[in-house]
């Protein structure tokens, strides 16, 4: 596909997206890792924007070719109009270019993309389903655009920037109000067969357990994410426990208010209970890890989210956890849990450094 040098004008740009290939034979190389991360270094220096979309705002930022924003800007997300947003990218991406030569623009939300990376089969956020936003964006912005998954861009930042540097399977779990996640494999974002790969917080951990809003009951998510650790909370601090008083002094005595980033906020203050509640939803996410351990066999897991703010309270149980349910441990390399080093902006970066990337890769 063609791509023009930096600040010229591109027209639509149909081809499939590289990255989601698997490498033909002849670059052997290039398939198990070796020398990706020296082809991706002299790839593309141009600078690219980088859009996060969720459902309450619009994040958006210009990122070199080192994973750096250089400048940003925001807008709350306007409602679920799809035209309404693709608006708001266009005003951020002509904001953001007034001070800088653009090569591409990356676009990550939440929600299941095609293998294309073309059209947004289903947000749960947003009013797409069956939408060409690619298309629709490559028009009124005349520069190339990428489409990611939110998640599968967070994971390629942290792998090429953050905590996973120098690993070539990476596992990526994002905790917040659910359990989202992304794999990189080989230096390339695995979406499966049909483009929704990752699901991994649906997983089920406890048959007949919580009933999940995805409609299944025991997903790993309503026992290892913000809303499980907010959950059991409010069910300790009803039974008006003596071990919570700390936590209803918290919200007054209401006990409706509490919530995960509450408790986590407790903890980090010393609180017992609220460190407890926080142990044992680490055990549940070791638990779930090494299921996707026997199944995926990574060499390291980077966790993320907000609930990741509790540190080594929430990591060293989900370890230990992890290290006792593993298959055939004793007997096996295991794979590393480190925290996520790149905050909230990880999807920002990831979705530019993807676009720019691919662009190049389509020059």
């Amino acid at each position: 596909m063609y791509a023009p040098p930096p600040g010229e004008q591109a027209g639509p740009l149909p081809r499939p997206v590289p990255w989601r290939r698997r490498p033909t034979t002849g670059r052997t190389r290039l398939r198990h890792g070796e020398g990706l991360r020296e082809h991706l270094r002299l790839g593309r220096k141009g600078l690219a924007i980088g859009i996060d979309i969720g459902g309450t705002k619009v994040a958006a930022g210009v990122v070199d070719a080192e994973g750096r924003i250089l400048n940003e800007a925001r807008r709350s997300t306007p409602g679920t109009d799809p035209r309404a947003v693709e608006q708001v990218i266009v005003e951020l991406v002509e904001e953001l270019g007034r001070g800088h030569r653009i090569w591409s623009v990356g676009i990550g939300a939440a929600g299941w993309m095609d293998l294309d990376g073309g059209t947004v089969l289903f947000s749960p956020h947003l009013a797409w389903r069956n939408e060409p936003l690619r298309k629709n964006l490559q028009n009124l912005l005349r520069r190339p655009v990428l489409l990611a998954n939110d998640a599968d861009a967070a994971a390629w930042a942290e792998w090429r920037f953050g905590a996973g540097q120098g690993e070539a399977r990476l596992v990526c779990i994002t905790l917040g109000t659910g359990i989202g996640g992304a794999m990189v494999m080989d230096g390339r974002v695995e979406r499966g067969r049909f483009g929704v790969a990752g699901e991994f917080g649906h997983q089920i951990i406890m048959p007949g357990g919580h009933r999940c809003e995805c409609g299944n009951r025991g997903c790993w998510e309503q026992y290892a994410s913000g809303n499980a650790l907010g959950r059991e909370a409010r069910i300790l601090a009803r039974a008006n426990s003596p071990v919570a008083q700390d936590l209803l002094a918290a919200v007054g005595g209401n006990t409706d208010t509490i919530t995960g980033a509450i408790v986590t906020e407790l903890a980090l203050a010393g609180d017992a209970a609220s460190r407890e509640l926080i142990d044992e939803v680490g055990e549940w996410l070791g638990l779930g890890l090494a299921n996707l351990a026997a199944a995926l066999d990574p060499g390291l897991f980077v966790i993320g989210g907000g609930l990741c703010s509790a540190g080594d309270l929430l990591v060293e149980p989900a370890r230990k956890a992890f290290a006792r349910n593993l298959t055939g441990r004793g007997f096996r390399p295991a794979a590393g849990i480190q925290l996520a080093a790149l905050g909230p902006n990880a999807g920002l970066i990831g979705a530019a450094d993807l676009s720019r990337v691919s662009s190049r890769v389509r020059a």
